[in-house]
């Protein structure tokens, strides 16, 4: 099956390369993990798969016509908004239909009132059950506690399979729970400076 995600020897960052040269694919059906020691480049990368970073050389192609989700490292919690958990899904563009019992049980509540681990798992569900062809997770198991750990690992599991998806953790045994195949990026290779 011809891959929704395509990288090519992409070496990306902001003023500077930060990561790279990283060629990989995914396709539909897959999900994929980075993996690499913090400061990387990971999250560049996803960055750089969005238009938002900089691509120095290589390149980047995603499937044309083909929705993207984003589920970022720093989750901006809305406080004081009186949505449900219902609505803040309506909201994403989410489906409601099939939730796990964990996410049925918080839907009528408020999202300002969520602890931290049930708004992220919210928020996992809404970039995987938005209808995206390409699902990039950054860290989705940051503020979890190992039994939501378990239930996000869950929620991958049962929505990706309609969706090229990229995940971002440090948690290995995660990435090795719901990944196809796990991807380790190094640090980027760096002239030795001369006095």
């Amino acid at each position: 099956m011809n891959p929704w995600l395509r990288l090519e020897a992409v070496v990306a960052g902001y003023e500077r390369p930060v990561v790279g040269p990283v060629s990989l694919a995914v396709a539909p059906g897959e999900v994929l993990g980075l993996a690499g020691p913090n400061g990387v480049g990971k999250s560049t990368l996803l960055a750089a798969i969005l238009g938002e970073a900089r691509v120095f050389s290589g390149a980047i192609w995603r499937a044309p016509d083909r929705p993207v989700a984003h589920l970022p490292q720093r989750v901006q919690r809305p406080h004081g908004i009186a949505l449900t958990g219902r609505e803040w899904l309506v909201c994403l563009g989410a489906r409601t239909q099939a939730l796990p019992v964990h996410l049925q049980r918080i839907l009528d509540r408020r999202i300002d009132r969520l602890s931290g681990g049930e708004h992220q798992l919210l928020d996992l569900w809404g970039a995987l059950a938005m209808g995206a062809s390409l699902v990039l997770l950054d860290e989705p198991t940051n503020h979890l506690d190992p039994v939501h750990v378990r239930l996000a690992a869950e929620q991958i599991t049962a929505l990706a399979a309609n969706c090229a998806t990229l995940v971002i953790s440090h948690d290995q045994t995660f990435l090795e729970r719901v990944c196809n195949r796990i991807v380790t990026l190094d640090p980027l290779f760096k002239e030795p400076d001369h006095a």
